[in-house]
């Protein structure tokens, strides 16, 4: 028996399983709510929502401040921010002469970009027309940009910081600071009226299934040794 156990802590590991299952769940569900906005069930929910965040006037609740705080936290999940900190990140990495990874990260960030105006041109959902935006928008509402490229780009980045780290907190400290940043962007497009919660919600779902197929590709690369080994294994 023990001979079984020590086998199965060799050979057996949920790592690709769990991977797998996260996966195809973050897909379902962006299928999931594409269906159902085409078939206009979620309006009564996405106006709810929507108008919750407004006060009698339709502006949005809480102090100017707090306007001016989603603004800026809006802005994180701006394309030409994102772009920056990816060509700043893969920089470095082709300086330290990890030039693998830093193609990884260029071309899950670069692939990921195509596949968000692909899913805006197709679905072409129009932006919500019942609060003024406290934003300048100019292309369509599903899924929201801001947040798919959010999860995909902090995400992704956290994979590959914390790949180089052996301590397990510091690996999820990574990790959950890219998550809190990818749900700030999102919840600061909903409050300034420039997306549908749904919206959102599809472009939290896309973009970690994307941030989660590049991590399965970054583990098929490091077996076949085009990328460096995760220290924490």
């Amino acid at each position: 028996m023990q001979r079984l156990v020590a086998w199965l802590k060799e050979h057996a590991s949920i790592g690709p399983l769990l991977l797998l299952g996260l996966l195809s769940a973050s897909l379902l569900a962006f299928l999931g709510l594409l269906d159902e906005v085409r078939e206009g069930e979620t309006e009564a929910f996405d106006t709810a929502i929507l108008l919750a965040l407004r006060t009698a006037d339709n502006a949005p609740i809480g102090p100017p401040v707090l306007q001016e705080i989603m603004r800026d936290v809006t802005a994180l999940g701006g394309i030409i921010v994102l772009t920056l900190i990816t060509l700043l990140v893969a920089g470095f990495l082709f300086l330290k002469r990890d030039g693998g990874t830093a193609l990884f990260l260029l071309l899950s960030v670069g692939s990921g970009i195509l596949a968000s105006s692909l899913a805006k041109a197709l679905i072409d959902r129009p932006r919500p027309d019942l609060v003024p935006h406290g934003s300048y928008v100019s292309t369509a509402s599903f899924p929201s940009g801001h947040s798919m490229m959010a999860t995909l780009v902090f995400l992704t980045l956290a994979i590959v910081i914390a790949r180089g780290q052996s301590r397990r907190r510091v690996k999820a400290y990574v990790i959950l600071t890219a998550i809190g940043l990818a749900l700030g962007v999102g919840i600061s497009r909903v409050y300034l009226g420039v997306h549908w919660p749904t919206d959102v919600l599809a472009g939290w779902a896309l973009g970690s299934g994307w941030a989660l197929g590049s991590w399965a590709l970054a583990e098929a690369l490091e077996r076949a040794r085009l990328l460096p080994q995760d220290e924490g294994q």
